[in-house]
Order: structure tokens, then sequence, then C-alpha cells
């Protein structure tokens, strides 16, 4: 059975396709079998991984087309990760979704069809909006994986997400849990960054990850070129930063 994990925040900047990418491609270095759905119109999740749009299909087709999850997605360049791509149609997803039956079910049931086996972990890239496609991913996943930035701002908001992730939990998948909060964009050099990890820790204790996402030129220069940190700059502080929170997604199972 595959475990499914939303990577969520309504704010954008965060690090959530930054998270989604380096995670997966860590895990499937680690042998897990792993899909990752873009569910940004952004697309950065896909380009980030060097994917290109094509003819076979994209999450836009999943949701309103009914095609099959793993007819649309497409190899990476690392063994073991699949993308399921985003491409600009997923902009009038959106506005199309409102009129479907089970609108916020389109994507449970698309996982729902999916071959036993198949995957391990399905990773979520969802977008900087609590809208219908986050709503999709939240009614779909086992849990939430919360990036929170390490700013002034970084709790803002974070009530409301709170309370959206509630609400699903008791309308539409009792079963969702907040699986874990991870530290972006962290500046051991700052009072700021300390003081924000420090109310974060106080609030959901262990779930925060141990490891946290240092401020790393090689991290935001990796997308550019199409390839997670590990390919990039293997070597780098946001790889390393990385793979120990690869290792804790293991551990916690």
């Amino acid at each position: 059975m595959s475990r499914v994990v939303a990577i969520v925040n309504q704010k954008g900047g965060v690090g959530k396709s930054t998270t989604a990418i380096n995670l997966a491609t860590y895990l499937a270095q680690r042998e897990e079998q792993v899909l990752l759905a873009d569910l940004d119109a952004q697309a950065n999740a896909t380009s980030g991984l060097g994917v290109s749009t094509h003819d076979s299909g994209c999450m836009y087709d999943v949701l309103l087309e009914g095609r099959a999850l793993q007819e649309v997605a497409t190899h990476t360049d690392i063994p073991g990760l699949h993308v399921v791509p985003s491409t600009i149609n997923l902009v009038g997803a959106e506005v199309e979704l409102v009129s479907e039956l089970a609108r916020e079910f389109k994507l449970k049931r698309a996982l729902d069809r999916m071959p036993e086996g198949l995957y391990t972990r399905v990773l979520l890239d969802c977008p900087p909006s609590l809208d219908l496609l986050t709503l999709n991913a939240l009614a779909a996943a086992d849990e939430v994986l919360i990036p929170i930035q390490c700013e002034y701002y970084a709790l803002e908001g974070l009530t409301q997400l709170m309370r959206s992730i509630r609400m699903v939990r008791e309308e539409l998948n009792p079963g969702l849990q907040v699986g874990g909060v991870l530290l972006t964009m962290f500046d051991a050099r700052t009072n700021l960054s300390h003081q924000v990890a420090g109310e974060v820790r106080s609030f959901f204790g262990d779930r925060v990850f141990s490891a946290a996402i240092p401020r790393n030129v090689r991290l935001s220069e990796a997308p550019s070129f199409g390839q997670p940190i590990s390919l990039y700059a293997p070597q780098s502080a946001g790889a390393e930063a990385y793979s120990a929170v690869a290792e804790e997604v293991l551990h916690r199972g």
C-alpha cells in the first residue's frame, strides 16, 4: 500500500517544490519506488526534475479526463522516481472541478485505481493556496508534510492551514495526520531563525524534523539545471540536509 504524503503550505516561497523534488529523490535513491505528483500549475516540481511536458498526459488529464496516474507518469533521471507532470492546463482545473460530482475525491480515486505495490510512496506537491487542488491532495493523503520558512511571517496563516486540515479530517479524510513539519531557509547566524524554529518546535513538538534546511545557493541553482540537489551539488549543505530528512522519513515509517 502506497504511503501518500501531501506537501502543503498556502504561503508561497517556503520550499514546497524544493522539498518535493529532493525528498522524492533521496527516497528513491534509498530504493523506494516513488511517484511525485505535481498539482501546482507553475510546474516547478516538473521542471525542477528536468521533465518536459509531453503527449502522454499530465495531472489535468488525471483529474478531469479520468486518465490513470501510471499512464501519465514519466521517468526521471533518478531510478525509481516517476513524475506526474503539471502543465498550464491545470490553471483551469479549479474552475472545471467546481461542477464535478465528488470533486474533492478525484485524486483519491485515481490513487485507489493504481495497481497494488507499484509505488511505495506518493508525494503530492500542492499549489500555494487552499483551493480544490489542495483539497484533493488532503482528501487523498495519509499525512501532511508542512514546510515552514524561518522568517518573520512564517507562522502567519499557519492557524488557517491547521483549521483546514481539521476540517478535512472531520468532513473528508478522518485518517489525515500531520506527519512532519520541516524548517526551511534556516540561517543559523540569525536570532530570528532560531526564534522561529523554537516557536515551531514548541507548537508541533516531535513532529518537527530534527534536520532543518539551510539557506543554500546550490539549492536555489539546482532547479534551473533541471536537477535535484543530489545530482547538482551532492556535497552541499542543502544536499546533506535533505538526505537527513529522507532518513528521518524512513525512520518514522
